[in-house]
């Protein structure tokens, strides 16, 4: 019964995928297909991801952080615009292949849900993706930022004024 709830869920996904490299694309694309993802829309550059945000409204976007044009942290600060971008509470999985603690903080402060270091596993996303689905998080305002509600209990300032 949870398994045909999970197939479902997956299966009505509306996913975004942001890399400038094809082949990565092709690949993070094959492995939402093998997870049950029917609706996969793709683009290669960060104006091309907003411009995909806006016309297709995606569940979730799976985003490089080295984009041409914009870059991961450029689009996520204009989508984290409630009032001024038409889905600011997107949620996002962003990749790199720079696991470095200064880009996993860069990251949750511009407000990401989700963030993998490459490559990725099939396994793995799957395991995003379902958190995203079954235990969706709010947005929350901490100082300029806007940001899904930290997992695990925060100071505010702690977040906006790190020691």
């Amino acid at each position: 019964m949870v398994t045909q709830q999970l197939e479902k869920a997956m299966e009505g996904l509306v996913v975004l995928v942001a890399d400038s490299n094809p082949y990565l694309r092709r690949l993070t694309w094959m492995m939402l297909m093998n997870l049950g993802v029917k609706s996969i829309y793709e683009s290669g550059d960060g104006v091309a991801a907003l411009d995909a945000i806006r016309a297709v409204n995606p569940d979730v976007m799976i985003m490089d952080w080295e984009m041409p044009v914009l870059d991961g942290r450029e689009v996520m600060r204009i989508v984290r615009s409630p009032g001024d971008f038409p889905k600011a509470n997107l949620p996002v999985i962003m990749l790199t292949d720079v696991g470095l603690h200064s880009r996993v903080t860069a990251a949750i402060r511009v407000g990401v849900h989700e963030f993998l270091v490459k490559p990725i596993s099939p396994k793995t996303l799957q395991q995003r993706l379902l958190g995203i689905i079954l235990n969706p998080r709010p947005m929350v305002r901490a100082g300029r930022f806007y940001i899904p509600m930290p997992r695990r209990r925060i100071e505010l300032n702690e977040f906006i004024h790190p020691a």
